[in-house]
């Protein structure tokens, strides 16, 4: 298993998720938004980390927010450069980019789960919380959402399509028996001309445990509080939010 950088949301990918999937960020942010306002100080730097296409990053700007968004498919930061240049942009692993000090670090839509970057792993996903630690202000928040495993009774592979006007999208998940890693297929057909164009990506998401995570941010020292939802947005199964605190 290795999930190469370049092998991250190519071209078509990104377009068909920036279109076609734009649910799960934008009924997340509002929650994010709220929580931030209560420690927000005009020209506070946030890090989208996962950004995707920009539109997390977009909503934070528009709530003033200085912006440093990060991904590592740079068809994805693409994307994002043309809906927000105010913002800052790198294509880079959310694992190894140099964090700039900040009042928020965001991840949204089970970022810190792929395993884009071959080096995700629990260690590198621990010295990435501490890394955040560092870079937070002091009351400053660190909010992700994770997947974790399915129930051994849920492991069976999972298939389905998604289609818009001009594209179609199939797919196929497979968690491994050991629980620790799911692997998605991706199939999709964009409509380029007259014709449809084939590409097909394979994702590999490493799973932890909601309990594990918690014990990991209290190590490093925040106070982490564990949610299902996203204020009325309920996430979907076997996902968990945690809103992390870094405290005074």
């Amino acid at each position: 298993m290795n999930s190469g950088l370049a092998d991250a949301y190519r071209e078509d990918l990104a377009y068909i998720h920036d279109v076609g999937f734009d649910r799960y960020v934008l009924q997340s942010i509002p929650e994010i938004l709220t929580i931030l306002k209560s420690v927000q100080v005009p020209g506070d730097w946030v890090l989208d980390l996962g950004c995707g296409s920009g539109l997390s990053t977009q909503a934070l700007v528009a709530a003033g927010y200085k912006v440093m968004g990060v991904d590592i498919s740079a068809a994805m930061i693409a994307i994002a450069r043309q809906r927000v240049p105010q913002a800052t942009f790198k294509v880079d692993s959310l694992f190894k980019v140099e964090l700039r000090p900040c009042r928020a670090a965001i991840a949204i839509g089970e970022c810190l789960n792929y395993c884009f970057d071959p080096d995700n792993d629990a260690q590198t996903l621990q010295d990435f919380f501490r890394r955040v630690y560092a870079a937070l202000c002091a009351e400053g928040f660190l909010i992700f959402d994770l997947l974790e495993a399915n129930p051994p009774a849920e492991t069976q592979p999972v298939q389905g399509f998604r289609e818009g006007e001009d594209w179609l999208v199939l797919f196929e998940k497979i968690q491994n028996q050991a629980q620790t890693l799911l692997k998605r297929r991706i199939i999709t057909f964009r409509q380029v001309g007259e014709a449809y164009r084939r590409d097909e990506e394979i994702h590999y998401q490493r799973l932890y445990p909601s309990s594990a995570i918690k014990d990991w941010l209290a190590a490093v020292g925040f106070v982490v509080t564990l949610a299902d939802s996203y204020g009325t947005f309920q996430l979907p199964p076997h996902h968990r939010a945690f809103i992390a605190r870094k405290p005074a």
